[in-house]
């Protein structure tokens, strides 16, 4: 049987088999995937724990990881992660989608040679200022200059401009990026800190070797037990990586198999957590990026297919908010006026304003205590 043949054969099989499987709705899928992220319940997981459990928090922006833990932990407190990070517990770096990331030191070193190739497929994007470049040798030069001290983008430019002169500088240092697990190094990152990024490798951060790029058995695993229940796209998605097909269908005896409402088959682990359609699911208040909203293919398990894009402007996300388990609106602290400003998309019960109102002063209490703020309810925004 030629390869192509066997590929169409397992694709065959594994429809076969979504048509033949449970079929969990769309609530179900949100209650089971609001369970794994920790947003049905506060968990009372340490925070270093829970940012192992859900392999990472996206951390574009320096406040998001510590707002995405107020949303899911119990007792959490900023200094918690931020001492983690002092203490090189935590590191900020590029892993999954090319997007910053919170992990924790041992998932840096083995998820980010998890996802290498696609870092290496990135630099494809960047070859017309690669022209002449040798990349292996970049790649050295680059680890040179960051372990002798850590170094913002632009000094990475300008001196490895010096050695290709004729490249593009932005392509370089996107070059080094790619090529080496470079991490943001403290007080970037550090709650109630400010400081510009400097890089520096991971391996001399931390004081250990990188791990091999890992088969990506074990991570699916961590990703159904984070995300699921997922399909194969789902995690590819969220990973940023490709053929992960093989993957599952390695693991396939020991996974369960479910159907979403529109045939597409899910993959999950046989004793997660799948709770009933109709368990309560609190308001909940979100940073921008946040994981619940990044890591499927299909999001309509949290995003109302007529609220989708209206969590972004361009390029820039907003701060969002759940109502029921699904995006309900967005958010925005007006710290010259004193105001946390609740913009719902649609129409909201009294009922559900007094839990949203409950939610946001416990929010506040946690993450900006000593200020005061009043909760108000703007415009309801429109597409």
């Amino acid at each position: 049987m030629t390869t192509k043949a066997a590929k169409a054969t397992k694709v065959a099989k594994g429809t076969a088999m979504a048509k033949a499987a449970p079929v969990l709705d769309i609530r179900a899928l949100n209650r089971a995937t609001l369970d794994r992220q920790l947003l049905l319940r506060r968990s009372p997981l340490s925070a270093r724990a829970a940012v192992e459990h859900l392999l990472g928090l996206q951390a574009q922006n320096v406040k998001p990881p510590y707002y995405a833990l107020a949303a899911r932990l119990a007792g959490f407190v900023p200094e918690e992660l931020s001492g983690l990070m002092a203490e090189r517990e935590v590191v900020r770096i590029v892993t999954m989608r090319s997007t910053i990331h919170t992990h924790t030191a041992a998932d840096c070193l083995s998820l980010r040679p998890l996802v290498q190739a696609a870092r290496d497929r990135e630099l494809g994007n960047f070859r017309k200022g690669l022209v002449g470049v040798d990349l292996d040798r970049l790649a050295v030069r680059a680890r040179e200059l960051v372990e002798v001290e850590p170094r913002t983008m632009k000094e990475l430019r300008e001196a490895l401009l010096v050695e290709w002169p004729d490249a593009d500088p932005q392509a370089l240092a996107i070059a080094a990026r790619c090529k080496l697990p470079l991490v943001q190094v403290t007080p970037r990152g550090l709650w109630g800190r400010s400081g510009q990024v400097a890089l520096t490798t991971a391996e001399h951060w931390l004081g250990r070797s990188a791990e091999p790029a890992p088969a990506p058995d074990e991570t699916v695993l961590r990703y159904l037990a984070a995300f699921g229940p997922a399909s194969v796209k789902d995690m590819q998605t969220w990973a940023g990586l490709t053929r992960l097909r093989e993957a599952f269908e390695r693991l396939r005896p020991q996974l369960v198999t479910f159907s979403d409402p529109n045939g597409v088959e899910l993959f999950d682990l046989p004793d997660a957590p799948r709770p009933a359609a109709d368990t309560p699911a609190p308001p909940r208040f979100l940073p921008e990026f946040d994981n619940l909203l990044l890591s499927h293919a299909d999001r309509t398990r949290v995003v109302p297919p007529e609220y989708w894009g209206r969590a972004w402007q361009g390029n820039v996300a907003h701060r969002t908010f759940l109502v029921d388990g699904f995006l309900a609106g967005v958010w925005k602290l007006d710290d010259g006026d004193g105001h946390l400003v609740v913009e719902p998309f649609g129409k909201l019960t009294k009922a559900q304003q007094r839990d949203v109102v409950a939610e946001g002063a416990r929010m506040l209490g946690t993450m900006h205590t000593g200020t005061s703020y009043d909760i108000r309810f703007g415009t309801v925004v429109q597409p």
